[in-house]
């Protein structure tokens, strides 16, 4: 029988590929899934894997996951920004606070000057780490943490809610000066002592005690092993700084050149600037397109994708999409719409999210809990029909599918307690 006869009758011809074939087997996720996420993921290993059909020359299938609170408990962009100011790295600007953010305001900007401005010259670090540096220290994780300064006054202002968050950015643009491999020694250091932390550790910050530890969640590290054994081709899209996320991801397997994270502009001798690279349409510097909401979408694009310009900020033809996304928040909302196959999201009660999530309208949704410390059930509706939704200008309203009618109020139901395998 030849191979076209072969095939056709439905048996395997004995080639390379097809030995390779008799012998693959498709790698099996552990337990630990909320209901029946276990088998969903499990389906979609199984349907879009390596192993079946065995089909070697074939485009490898894109996985895409968020990283704070999505493959790790709590916020490693919130752990370097600690770590900076217990160690004193943020450096005192050469002119005026704004040119750190064109989103910070002129009261953020006095406050800062008021409460740093004394403790160094410009250029040199700010001694956040002693109890001179206290209140600058304060001053600065107000601004970074709250969005406001100490006494109230609304730190940031101008931006498109849909493409960035200012404060998200402002911690790469506070690491101005440094190069990126300083960085992610800086990264590897706050890496060990997270880790090292006992869960519920806290730290001192300032005056302030602070979140003091970062875990993996094993259940999404075993996904991403699994996905990458099956022949995905795995990234993470993050709001944490690029160099910080690159030597965290290394922990699940995934390497620098699979992170897209907030990036900095360079010097010729290598050195963070305060501003951004941009994506789409929007240049280099112009410091309004990060990987936050619709700038996940347009990241991925470029960086997974290779679509350049203005096209990149907009949903691709399904080819040119991933087929899985997990994130945990409304900032993923986008890139998680563009997964054509199965959406994961890690339930922290988030408004938008929760409302798709739970709405369900193509069935590609799954729900889990929060895997460490998950949250209680949400006590109200999700507000889907009214302000669950925030638009370019930060204005509230309903939150719509794609054919524009509107999501109704949504009840939180998966959380811990209700079915776990």
């Amino acid at each position: 029988m030849g191979a076209a006869a072969a095939i056709a009758a439905g048996t395997l011809v004995a080639t390379a590929p097809a030995a390779q074939a008799a012998h693959c087997t498709a790698p099996r996720l552990a337990a630990g899934w909320y209901g029946d996420n276990r088998a969903r993921l499990q389906q979609l290993i199984d349907e879009y894997g390596t192993c079946n059909p065995y089909r070697p020359s074939r485009t490898k299938p894109v996985a895409v996951f968020d990283w704070d609170n999505t493959v790790v408990k709590n916020d490693v962009g919130d752990a370097q920004m600690y770590w900076l100011l217990r160690s004193g790295k943020i450096r005192q600007p050469a002119g005026d606070w704004t040119g750190t953010s064109r989103y910070l305001t002129p009261a953020a900007a006095r406050a800062l000057a008021d409460a740093c401005g004394a403790l160094a010259r410009p250029g040199a670090p700010l001694p956040t780490g002693t109890p001179a540096g206290a209140g600058c220290a304060d001053e600065l994780a107000a601004v970074y943490g709250t969005a406001a300064t100490r006494s109230g006054a609304a730190a940031f202002a101008g931006w498109d809610h849909r493409t960035i968050e200012p404060a998200y950015a402002w911690l790469p643009q506070l690491m101005q000066g440094w190069t990126a491999r300083e960085v992610r020694g800086f990264a590897a250091a706050a890496r060990a002592e997270n880790l090292a932390a006992p869960v519920g550790a806290t730290q001192r910050v300032g005056t302030a005690d602070v979140t003091g530890w970062v875990r993996y969640y094993d259940q999404q590290k075993d996904l991403i092993g699994g996905l990458q054994k099956a022949g995905f081709d795995v990234w993470i899209s993050s709001a944490s700084p690029q160099p910080v996320v690159e030597v965290w991801a290394r922990g699940v397997g995934v390497a620098a050149d699979h992170v897209i994270g907030i990036r900095n502009t360079t010097t010729s001798g290598g050195k963070l600037t305060a501003h951004l690279q941009g994506c789409g349409s929007v240049k280099d510097g112009a410091d309004t397109m990060i990987t936050y909401i619709d700038g996940k979408r347009c990241w991925i694009n470029k960086e997974v994708f290779g679509v350049r310009g203005a096209a990149a900020e907009k949903v691709q033809p399904a080819a040119r999409r991933q087929v899985f996304a997990a994130g945990d928040s409304d900032t993923d909302i986008s890139f998680l719409r563009d997964a054509t196959a199965l959406r994961l999201v890690v339930n922290r009660n988030k408004n938008e999210l929760m409302c798709r999530a739970y709405d369900d309208s193509d069935g590609k949704w799954i729900v889990n809990p929060m895997f460490i410390e998950p949250k209680k059930p949400k006590s109200t509706p999700y507000p889907c029909s009214t302000t669950g939704y925030v638009d370019h200008d930060g204005t509230p309203g309903p939150v719509r599918r794609g054919d524009t009618s509107i999501i109704p109020d949504q009840t939180d139901s998966v959380y811990q307690g209700v079915s776990a395998k």
